[in-house]
């Protein structure tokens, strides 16, 4: 205990000293101005922030997301702006001492000023810069003024495409709506895309501050946290029996003692006296830049973090500090978050060992965790806003409880928006959801002459550093699409140059930026695109270190993973169209979003499906350029609207904001049903040849409000499609699967369990009414199962010709299950239950007819209860008031007449006192699709 003690006290002494020895300045301290280049627009500035953000602030421009905002303030983009402080007081400019400015994120092209002297200039978003600015502020002759000029980027990328340094067929520039968007290190996102608008915002859109520094002083700019087992490479399965390896590497500015010693102390994160290590580190080695040390921890102590649904996320703090000859005034110190656990991509080849089981030969396509296979359940993230700097930990710990509740275990985070900040990381750490991260590329071959590839290495060093140190950090990915689309595409318009552009893109995407992370991570696996077909061969030593696949296939072996995007709704419920493949990793169909995030920035003359702004805001179809092009738009509409007719009943309101609110409603409905399919499908290959080991629908998440294929809307509502995933992800499900041309029918038990699991699952047909079918229709009413872990087993095989239904358009199958399984650490078994059901027509022709449904208050728990009196209530909705936020535990649900069901509300925002807003919570049904009224 007294080690334990003097320890605690010599790092707490090292974090005083070093508080009060550096200074170091925020920058969003100061005031700030933001003028335009013409001198004619002057408002207030906040750091961090974007131009747009003050602006609308200071009211000269309306909210950016109202109307066609996106349209009607390119303006903004087109100049260029400048953010002023105010003379900053305080600073010292005595000899002895430095002075730096370091700013996490500058967008994007800018130019520095201070005391009005340039101290340098910018080009990368995502970088963090830094500039010692010590003679400048040493002969500042009065007090110091920062200024950062920004340039109008699509201006300056237009120069940039115009000089002609490299050129590629237009088929693989994705031109969303502003074009070039591939020579410049920024969002790609904010040039558009086809779920998002196009404001190339600019400006301080991340923390900056200045630091200055005594002699002998060092400030750290990042850390870089590598926790993996001793022996471990990229790519490659680590030895589960081997030592932990913590490796801790500090970024700094300022200058170390000649002789500097590298210590560390881990402790659990939420119980500090539990000490896992503290001493120093070894195999100390440092630079001009930086300082890495290493400690071998006994691979036993350590908890291991696991993902949701698989175990706890144990976390520990680790406080990593450099000091000389016992001077405290030296201190550099460094804390961060940590876990222990391996994660590994396994896209090498399938082993004979795996063949042996019954895998279909190729390339595997899956995740490990702690050498476990798991199969991944969950979607893509996209940004969550166009504008950065208002994407606050209150908003994302509400999205991450619309991810935890479900069922998820993964997101993929899409390129190319922006590698997200360690507070989203922190949230995916506490909350078990592993993060499958991408760099900024998408959608475009890129340049790779030496200035660009520089600023792409300093880009990756700073991200991969300052990341790495999470547990749910899952994969890096290159970027998106490469392979699947562009690469084929290149080949297909230019034979004749596509080495040149397979040559360019294998240097860039494998060369460069696998080399990088392998000198920065040891942990994380790499692939260079998120859809390809594998790797044969990882070796350091050739000039590229991956040997990728491509086509290099053999006939009837099976290698990638998938997407699927098929907008001819008169197959979507054709699984004979979905793709069989190791790994879905897109898929999906667009929906509206609901009547009350339209209200959020529609005026009341736009509510109607294809009014003008409805049409222009829907970039399915992307228009392409800068012209306004409501072809394109109002063809992704009319792919919605066919959707809906084909399968459900056409609403018809006399009100048309009533009729245009259950239209929106409508296009969830598809979605919703059309994405259950889908992740039905490939769960249960889980147990086929292809061994599908996860899926990821497109898309968690909305931008802003518009047509697209997101769960989540803007604000946090869920759509449909939610409360089907969340059922559908369950551990263990009963899935029906219908062939409607031959009319053959079977069911399946899918489990994602790692042990077995065994159970019954029963069938009751009643008609629309609630009344039993004579004899069951001729089926049983039970049968038992038995499903091995991450598996699939068929219970029961038909055709509707032999299931005795006296009509089929009045008839619905009910299914329940109720399986159990031996958990680790349990003693006793663990129960799963699922409910599911079947219609044998398409909603619209079931004879439905009103449910008679009531709805009341349950003033015990909180929630509601919701009774069908009269007949069957098919996709029972239940929707709350505008003005909370917040889930039900249950939605889209079938009621049979006289079942009471009790769902309760998460609230997660909006209610300042009392309960009122559960009165406004209303009920309907697919019956409420059709009344007029």
């Amino acid at each position: 205990m007294k080690l334990v003690f003097a320890l605690s006290s010599y790092f707490a002494a090292l974090v005083a000293s070093a508080k009060e020895s550096n200074t170091t300045r925020s920058l969003g301290a100061e005031d700030w101005t933001v003028t335009n280049e013409h001198g004619n627009i002057t408002v207030p500035g906040n750091f961090p922030s974007q131009v747009h953000l003050d602006l609308y602030a200071a009211q000269v421009i309306d909210d950016p997301y109202h109307g066609q905002n996106d349209l009607n303030l390119r303006w903004i983009a087109a100049q260029n702006w400048t953010y002023t402080s105010k003379p900053i007081l305080g600073l010292t400019k005595d000899r002895g001492t430095s002075a730096w400015l370091v700013f996490d994120g500058l967008d994007t092209y800018s130019t520095i000023k201070l005391c009005d002297q340039i101290v340098g200039t910018t080009d990368n978003q995502f970088k963090q810069w830094y500039f010692d600015v010590t003679s400048v502020l040493t002969g500042c002759q009065s007090e110091p003024v920062l200024s950062i000029n920004f340039g109008a980027v699509p201006a300056i990328i237009d120069k940039l495409n115009a000089s002609g340094i490299e050129t590629w067929p237009p088929e693989v520039v994705y031109p969303f709506e502003y074009p070039n968007r591939q020579w410049v290190r920024k969002e790609q996102s904010d040039f558009g895309w086809d779920w998002g608008p196009a404001f190339v915002p600019t400006g301080p859109w991340r923390d900056g501050r200045i630091v200055q520094l005594e002699d002998g002083e060092a400030y750290s700019i990042n850390t870089n946290i590598d926790i993996y087992r001793k022996g471990q490479m990229n790519n490659l399965a680590p030895d589960q029996n081997q030592p932990w390896v913590v490796n801790a590497s500090l970024d700094y500015i300022g200058n170390l003692p000649e002789q500097a010693f590298l210590h560390a102390v881990i402790t659990d994160a939420e119980e500090k006296s539990k000490i896992l290590y503290s001493g120093k580190l070894e195999n100390v080695t440092r630079s001009n830049t930086s300082i890495t040390g290493l400690v071998v921890i006994d691979g036993d102590k350590p908890q291991l973090w696991w993902p949701n649904g698989r175990g706890k996320q144990p976390l520990y703090s680790i406080t990593v500090s450099v000091s000389g000859c016992g001077a405290a005034k030296h201190a550099l110190m460094s804390q961060r978050r940590v876990g222990f656990r391996t994660i590994l991509l396994s896209t090498g080849n399938v082993t004979d060992e795996q063949i042996a089981r019954g895998y279909q030969p190729g390339n595997n396509w899956h995740f490990q965790i702690n050498g476990h296979e798991f199969y991944a359940k969950g979607a893509n993230m996209i940004p969550p806003d166009a504008f950065w700097p208002r994407v606050t930990n209150e908003r994302m710990s509400r999205l991450f409880d619309s991810v935890e509740a479900q069922n998820f275990n993964m997101l993929r985070i899409w390129s190319s928006g922006a590698y997200l900040p360690d507070f989203i990381y922190d949230l995916a750490d506490e909350r078990g959801i592993l993060l499958w991260s991408e760099f900024e590329f998408s959608d475009s071959l890129y340049p790779d002459y030496p200035d660009f590839v520089q600023s792409v290495t300093d880009e990756l060093s700073y991200n991969i550093r300052r990341i790495n140190h999470h547990p749910s950090l899952a994969c890096w990915a290159g970027g998106n699409e490469f392979e699947n689309l562009l690469l084929p595409t290149a080949q297909a318009v230019d034979p004749d140059r596509y080495p040149y552009y397979l040559g360019q893109y294998e240097h860039l995407f494998i060369t460069v930026m696998f080399t990088i992370l392998a000198e920065n991570s040891r942990s994380i696996s790499y692939t260079p695109s998120s859809a390809n077909n594998g790797w044969t061969k990882i070796d350091f030593s050739m000039p590229v270190p991956m040997v990728e696949r491509y086509n290099n296939k053999t006939k009837g072996d099976l290698y990638s993973n998938t997407d699927y995007y098929n907008y001819d709704s008169s197959v979507s419920f054709d699984s004979k169209k979905y793709p069989i493949g190791r790994f879905a990793v897109e898929f999906g169909f667009t929906s509206m979003p609901s009547l009350a995030t339209w209200k959020e920035v529609l005026d009341p003359d736009d509510l109607h499906f294809n009014s003008t702004t409805i049409t222009l805001r829907n970039h399915h179809y992307p228009p392409g350029g800068l012209e306004t092009n409501l072809t394109m738009g109002a063809r992704g509409l009319a792919e919605m609207t066919l959707a809906v007719e084909r399968y459900y009943p056409t609403p018809n309101k006399d009100d048309s904001v009533a009729n245009f609110s259950s239209w929106c409603h409508a296009t969830q409905l598809f979605q919703a049903d059309f994405y259950k399919s889908q992740i039905q499908f490939y769960r249960r290959g889980s147990a086929m040849p292809e061994r599908q080991m996860g899926s990821l629908f497109w898309q968690l998440n909305d931008i802003w409000q518009a047509p697209t294929w997101a769960a989540l809307e803007y604000s946090g509502r869920w759509k449909a499609l939610p409360y089907v995933t969340r059922h559908i992800y369950k551990n263990v499900i009963a899935a029906p699967y219908f062939d409607h041309t031959s009319g053959d029918l079977e069911f399946w038990v899918t489990s994602d369990l790692w042990e077995s699991v065994s159970g019954h699952l029963s069938f009751s047909w009643v008609n629309l009414k609630g009344k039993p079918i004579a004899d069951n229709a001729g089926m049983p009413k039970t049968v038992s199962f038995t499903v091995p872990a991450i598996n699939s087993t068929s219970v029961l095989k038909t055709n509707t010709a032999d299931v005795r239904l006296p009509d089929e358009k009045d008839a619905i199958l009910f299914m329940s299950l109720r399986a159990d399984a031996h958990l680790p650490n349990n003693e006793s078994t663990t129960r799963f239950t699922h409910n599911e059901y079947f219609l044998p027509v398409w909603p619209k022709d079931a004879k439905f007819s009103d449910p008679g449904l009531k709805l009341s208050k349950d003033t015990a728990t909180g929630g509601f209860v919701v009774e069908a009196t009269k007949g069957v209530s098919l996709y029972t909705w239940l929707t709350h008031p505008e003005e909370v936020l917040g889930f039900f535990d249950d939605n889209l649900f079938v009621l049979l007449p006289g079942e009471k069901k009790h769902v309760g509300f998460k609230l997660q925002q909006g209610v300042k006192s009392g309960n009122d807003w559960m009165n406004k919570v209303t009920v309907e049904s697919l019956w409420d699709l059709t009344t007029r009224n």
